[in-house]
């Protein structure tokens, strides 16, 4: 078996460069390799993102802070899940989703696998909550 070596990453947050997400919120890209990527993600206070899917990668979500509500479906299968510090949420490819922080707004870090390649990977979706203004 041959053993691929890449180089070592390490990055401080504050490195990190503002970006805005296909949903609306402010998201930081972290590290990535080719396999999977890492950001954190941040929702102010009463935030409701715009509902997407992703139609060729898988999330998970680690909640790091605050709290709120996320909404999934996959064809006639939907839920309204709460989030709060120390959730973890799958979104499986093809699930529409829409999130709703809370008053304390919401942190998320996530791994995106495949690797994020960009605002190409989000699909607009029809979500339960009407979204905040731009």
């Amino acid at each position: 078996m041959t053993v691929r070596h890449q180089p070592f990453q390490t990055l401080q947050i504050a490195e990190a460069v503002l970006e805005i997400a296909p949903d609306g919120s402010s998201v930081l890209p972290l590290l990535r390799f080719p396999e999977g990527s890492m950001a954190r993600f941040e929702f102010a206070s009463g935030q409701v993102s715009h509902a997407v899917l992703h139609p060729g990668l898988d999330e998970l979500w680690y909640v790091v802070d605050g709290s709120g509500e996320m909404w999934r479906r996959q064809e006639t299968r939907s839920s309204i899940e709460p989030l709060m510090s120390g959730s973890c949420a799958s979104i499986p490819r093809e699930t529409a989703f829409q999130c709703r922080a809370g008053p304390a707004g919401l942190t998320v870090i996530a791994v995106t696998l495949p690797a994020w390649s960009g605002a190409a990977d989000a699909i607009g979706a029809t979500g339960p909550w009407v979204t905040n203004p731009d």
